[in-house]
C-alpha cells in the first residue's frame, strides 16, 4: 500500500494561486494514476482532478475544469495540483489517492488516500 502525504495547503484570499503536492516515498508510485478529490465542510468527498500513470491523461471536474492543472515528476515520486484564481467555494480538505480501478471520478475506485491539507480561501 502507496503511502501519500499532502502538502501547500493553507490560508488564502480570494484571487490568490496555490500549489499542492501529493508525495510517495515508494518508486511503485509512477504505475498508479493519481486523484485529488475535496471535501468541504458538511459536504460529501468530490473529485478533482485525476493523472494517468505516465500524467499523459487528465480529466477534471466541471468546476475546475480550465482552471486548475494536475501535473505530475514521477522522478520525485509527486504530483501536484496547481489551483489559481481560488473562490471562496474552493474551500474544502484536499486529498490525493492512488487509482485501484474504475472510473476516476468516484471515491471508490481509489485505494491508498492521504491525510489531506486544507485550503481555507478568504473573500
Amino acid at each position: 500500500q502507496v503511502r501519500l502525504v499532502e502538502s501547500g495547503g493553507g490560508l488564502v484570499q480570494a484571487g490568490d494561486s496555490l500549489r499542492l503536492s501529493c508525495a510517495a516515498s515508494e518508486r511503485t508510485f509512477s504505475n498508479y494514476a493519481i486523484g485529488w478529490f475535496r471535501q468541504a465542510a458538511g459536504k460529501e468527498r468530490e473529485f478533482v482532478a485525476a493523472i494517468s500513470p505516465s500524467g499523459g491523461i487528465s480529466n477534471y471536474a466541471d468546476s475546475v475544469k480550465g482552471r486548475f492543472t494536475i501535473s505530475r515528476d514521477n522522478a520525485e515520486n509527486t504530483v501536484y495540483l496547481h489551483m489559481p484564481s481560488l473562490q471562496p467555494e474552493d474551500t474544502a480538505v484536499y486529498s490525493c489517492a492512488t487509482h485501484n480501478s474504475g472510473s476516476y471520478y468516484y471515491v471508490r475506485s481509489y485505494a491508498s488516500w492521504g491525510q489531506g491539507t486544507q485550503v481555507p480561501v478568504s473573500s
